[in-house]
């Protein structure tokens, strides 16, 4: 199997893996408990969130969640006033907005241009003073361009509005621009395990819990770490901050290696800024569903895995304009740090090999 996913999640690093292995095999201890092996289990805790939060720069708290989807919803239903946010945010930021403005909080989606990318005086003309909040994906999950969120929190902070970044895809691998205020990322993005995120909050930022309990984490979030999963997360992040350099050189190369393939294919979204790591293409009249069914040894997308049994087409293509079957003929292929560059090429030639058998026999 060849892996083309890497947006809906990424290899686990082997080095995360040795650092949960402990946890999981041979200590069983409640970090919460304030005994010997549970004080013991709570340090590693503390060693991962270190790691976990020197990609974020200087200050903050950062808070353990079961994901991003736990951070994104407790940083938008526990704050006030009214949202403004982007058409192509992920259904995380999107469905809790609509949850919200079902229960009458005001809620302004702003439109995106044809390459994906938020135009800033639009913004600064919904962002007024008395604006709640402001939340935006640094990194798109479905078409990799990266948004002006540097500009666009500069215009939060001048309303008075608290600035979500959404950095999941973004997270080791963009620069998290100033001024955010609450941050939402992901291990498993980042070659970490699934189930667990985590919410960084700026100093002097309050948020009410989300879930309540015992308030064992940090800003009162209420459920038992998982130590292992702590553990594997803050190797990962550790790891994108020493393979930084590294792991975009690779990405770079990779990329060049795979538009010089897709002659012919029209990519989605600018080709600058953007993450290169991510590639969303479109060729007319391409049927997805029976190219993905011809090539069940390559694991590629249609989109976002979250929205997959949907039916529907994506809502990022959509919002930058494409027609519903254009969005249908698009592919979304996602590499990375364990992605082989010869595997690679040998998986987009055969991709773009049977897209075009499809164009002859049409």
């Amino acid at each position: 199997m060849t892996y083309l996913d890497y947006q809906a999640t990424t290899p686990l690093a082997p080095e995360a893996f040795d650092a949960m292995l402990p946890w999981l095999r041979d200590h069983h201890a409640n970090p919460h408990s304030p005994h010997v092996a549970g004080r013991k289990a709570k340090a590693a805790v503390e060693v991962a969130r270190d790691h976990v939060a020197s990609l974020f720069g200087t200050g903050g708290h950062v808070a353990f969640t079961s994901g991003a989807t736990e951070a994104l919803n407790w940083a938008i239903q526990r704050t006030d006033g009214p949202i403004v946010t982007l058409a192509t945010e992920h259904a995380a930021v999107l469905d809790t907005c609509a949850a919200m403005a079902a229960q009458g909080r005001s809620v302004t989606v702003l439109p995106v241009g044809p390459d994906g990318l938020m135009d800033l005086e639009t913004a600064r003309a919904a962002i007024e003073p008395g604006t709640g909040l402001v939340a935006a994906m640094l990194v798109n999950n479905e078409i990799g361009v990266i948004q002006p969120i540097a500009a666009l929190a500069e215009i939060a902070k001048a309303a008075g509005a608290l600035f979500l970044c959404d950095a999941v895809q973004g997270y080791g691998r963009v620069q998290i621009p100033p001024h955010c205020d609450l941050i939402a990322v992901s291990a498993h993005k980042i070659h970490g395990p699934k189930g667990i995120g985590a919410l960084w909050v700026r100093d002097g930022v309050y948020l009410a819990p989300l879930l309540y309990g015992g308030g064992q984490e940090t800003l009162g979030r209420s459920g038992t770490l998982s130590p292992a999963l702590c553990a594997g997360f803050g190797t990962a992040a550790r790891l994108m901050a020493e393979r930084r350099v590294a792991d975009a050189a690779h990405v770079a190369d990779l990329s060049r290696r795979a538009l010089d393939r897709l002659e012919g294919w029209i990519v989605n979204g600018a080709q600058e800024p953007r993450y290169h790591g991510n590639l969303n293409v479109r060729r007319d009249g391409l049927d997805v569903a029976r190219l993905m069914s011809s090539l069940r040894d390559v694991a590629f997308s249609a989109g976002s895995a979250c929205a997959s049994g949907s039916g529907r087409s994506s809502h990022v293509l959509r919002a930058i304009g494409l027609r519903d079957a254009q969005a249908r003929s698009s592919i979304r292929i996602g590499f990375g740090r364990y992605t082989q560059a010869d595997e690679l090429c040998a998986a987009i030639d055969r991709i773009a090999a049977m897209a075009e058998s499809q164009r002859i026999a049409a």
